[in-house]
C-alpha cells in the first residue's frame, strides 16, 4: 500500500527534524519495513529522502531558534566555528560524510551548521551520500533484526545505545558551552555557561 511508504517518509522526516539527539531515522525505517514487509530499496530511497529533508529544515530553523534562545555572543561564537569550517569546504564535506557514515547522532552537526549559516549544499550532499550508505546497511540488517527481536529489545538499554545517546548530548554540550573563538584563536579551552538570552 502506498500509505505505508508515506509513513516511512514522514517517520524519517520527523526523526531528523528535531533539534536534540533522537533515535536514528533508520530505526523507524526498519520498523515499517519489517511491519509491512515493504520493498527494502523503496524504503531506503523514500526514508533517506525524508531524512535529508528533515535535516535541511533543521538547518533552516536552527538560526531562528538560536537567535531566540542563545545570547548574541554564543551565536557569534558558533558562527565563528562555521566560518572556520567554511575556510576549507572540501575538508568540511569529508568530515560530514565520515560522520554520517558512523552510528552517531548528526543533530549537533546540523545545529552547528545551521547556526553558523553554512551553505546547505556543503552539508546536505555529503550527508545524503553517507546517509544512503549507512541506511542501506541498516535496512539490509533489518531481516536479522526481525529474527532477533527479543535480543534487540533486551539491548535497548545496552552500554552501546546509552553511550551513543550520551555522546550526542556531550557533543551538544561542546557546541554550546565551549568558547570556540578562544579555543581556535588562543589555543585555550574556555567555557561560557551563560548562553541564553
Amino acid at each position: 500500500m502506498w500509505w505505508h511508504y508515506l509513513l516511512v517518509f514522514l517517520g524519517a522526516l520527523l526523526f531528523d527534524i528535531v533539534p536534540f539527539p533522537f533515535a536514528p531515522a533508520f530505526t523507524i525505517m526498519v520498523f515499517f519495513q519489517i511491519l509491512f514487509s515493504l520493498n527494502v530499496w523503496a524504503v531506503i530511497v523514500i526514508g533517506v529522502l525524508g531524512s535529508v529533508i528533515g535535516r535541511y529544515i533543521l538547518l533552516l530553523y536552527a538560526p531562528l531558534m538560536a537567535n531566540k534562545l542563545l545570547k548574541a555572543s554564543k551565536n557569534e561564537d558558533i558562527k565563528f566555528l562555521g566560518d572556520k569550517m567554511n575556510e576549507n569546504k572540501w575538508k568540511g564535506a569529508l568530515v560530514v560524510l565520515a560522520y554520517s557514515l558512523l552510528p552517531l547522532p548528526t543533530t549537533p552537526l546540523f545545529l552547528g551548521a545551521g547556526i553558523s549559516k553554512i551553505k546547505p549544499i556543503y552539508i546536505i550532499i555529503p550527508f545524503l551520500i553517507g546517509k544512503f550508505t549507512s541506511d542501506t546497511i541498516a535496512l539490509h540488517l533489518g531481516k536479522f533484526a526481525a529474527e532477533n527481536q527479543q535480543d534487540i529489545i533486551d539491548n535497548i538499554f545496552s552500554w552501546q545505545s546509552i553511550a551513543s545517546f550520551m555522546l550526542g548530548f556531550f557533543m551538544l554540550f561542546c557546541l554550546f558551552f565551549i568558547d570556540w573563538r578562544t579555543l581556535i584563536q588562543n589555543k585555550k579551552l574556555a567555557f561560557d555557561f551563560k548562553i541564553l538570552n
